[in-house]
């Protein structure tokens, strides 16, 4: 069966049964931690234009912040924090394990993550001065261990996956965990995000085609249709399912002969740092998928989770209580949506 077939079959027959019984989930993608600092003077005073091929320069900084991310990991936590128990599948290193435990106390199962036995986990190092420029870093380090993951014996400790999530990652894990997807009939949901800046159209159109669902950002659908020639209606024949974050504006989602569903974001959110915004809708719709409320609902439980991050700094440093988040689905959406999230929510009290 041809990918495009098995996308439009699981809309049409798998998705109707999926909404009405417990979905198990496997999250593929990145793992890493973010070092951050503030200079407090300016870069361009200590740089010498005139003797950049000769530079060697150091900064005083004057505090580090040290964040959890990788955005499989910030989905799976705000999966646990909404009460469901994802599955992590990335590579990190022995310096793992302290982040290991903030996740597993978070609801997250870190069993069948790979640890390198030579590499640290991915690792962004960042200094910023007081007027936005950056002097940063990104070491992949044990990320491109990913290549090496199989999913087939994680799905028979865990249990066959209604879906497998395969998000940002080393570019060869990415495409060898969508081509096991196709070959043992697991339906994934293709999240390249990042790595669309750094692929060309050949691995764009393989790591998306036959997809059940397709995320991405608005920057990011028109990046997708540049880069692989496909129109926007080419690319709903090749998925199930596609949906897009329109930050401030809310979500849309898209599928082949139906009316798009569009709402708005979530109400009264006072921004502070976007970073992991994407990661948390991701979250929470597939969240409110598990509890089989539907589309609609899902894409409202995806944007109140965005924003409690958008309104803290860091990806995984928001909480809320089931009261909190019930009432904010209510301020945002009306009673009938509280009333479709309630029954799941009262499960966290």
């Amino acid at each position: 069966m041809s990918p495009t077939l098995r996308a439009t079959d699981w809309y049409s027959e798998r998705y109707r049964s999926v909404v009405f019984r417990h979905v198990s989930l496997l999250i593929a993608g990145s793992i890493a931690t973010d070092h951050l600092m503030t200079f407090g003077g300016k870069f361009a005073d200590s740089l010498v234009v005139e003797q950049l091929d000769k530079l060697s320069v150091s900064f005083l900084v004057d505090d580090l912040e040290i964040r959890r991310g990788g955005v499989a990991a910030n989905m799976c936590f705000g999966m646990g924090q909404l009460g469901l128990r994802p599955v992590l599948v990335g590579a990190a290193g022995e310096d793992f394990a302290d982040y290991r435990s903030w996740l597993e106390r978070h609801g997250v199962d870190c069993g069948h993550v790979r640890i390198s036995d030579s590499q640290h986990t991915a690792r962004f190092v960042c200094t910023t001065d007081p007027t936005g420029a950056q002097i940063a870093s990104f070491y992949p380090g044990a990320m491109s261990e990913a290549r090496l993951i199989e999913l087939g014996p994680i799905a028979a400790r865990v249990g066959e996956p209604e879906y497998v999530l395969i998000g940002a990652d080393d570019p060869d894990g990415m495409l060898r965990h969508t081509d096991e997807c196709r070959q043992r009939g697991y339906p994934f949901i293709a999240d390249p995000s990042q790595q669309l800046a750094f692929s060309g159209g050949e691995l764009i159109r393989k790591l998306i085609d036959g997809a059940a669902i397709l995320f991405s950002n608005e920057y990011e659908s028109a990046m997708i249709e540049q880069k692989t020639g496909w129109s926007p209606e080419e690319i709903l024949e090749r998925v199930g399912i596609q949906v897009t974050t329109l930050g401030k504006d809310g979500a849309r989602i898209l599928r082949a002969g139906e009316e798009p569903i569009e709402l708005h974001a979530a109400k009264n959110v006072t921004a502070v740092e976007p970073t992991g915004v994407g990661d948390a809708f991701r979250a929470g719709f597939l969240a409110a998928m598990a509890w089989h409320v539907g589309l609609e609902r899902a894409a409202q439980v995806g944007c109140v989770l965005a924003a409690y991050v958008v309104e803290t700094v860091g990806t995984q440093e928001y909480s809320f209580t089931p009261a909190e988040f019930l009432a904010r689905i209510e301020e945002s959406y009306g009673p009938d949506a509280a009333e479709d999230v309630a029954p799941h929510l009262k499960r966290l009290g």
